[in-house]
């Protein structure tokens, strides 16, 4: 599912329209992308929660010429599903 396709969804599922379903979803990400960058967590219980993590620096290898390369440190997003969308996904 890609984003047009969320908005439709969403839409339907709401009885609102695409322009609504369009600014809610594009708030919701915003939001989550703006709290992310201070360093907070968003904790949605029963779906799961969207943190930053801090990735160590480490040595990579350039894979066309063998040659080693330092990569540095970095914080990146990541998702850690609850228990509930866990449970919804493993029904079949």
């Amino acid at each position: 599912m890609n984003k047009n396709e969320l908005i439709d969804a969403m839409a339907a599922k709401t009885g609102s329209t695409k322009a609504d379903a369009s600014r809610a979803v594009a708030a919701l990400t915003e939001i989550i992308a703006d709290a992310l960058k201070k360093g907070d967590s968003v904790s949605l219980i029963g779906f799961g929660t969207f943190e930053v993590r801090d990735r160590a620096a480490r040595t990579g290898r350039n894979p066309k010429t063998g040659e080693e390369l330092k990569i540095a440190a970095a914080k990146v997003p990541a998702f850690k599903p609850g228990a509930t969308l866990k449970a919804t996904v493993n029904e079949g």
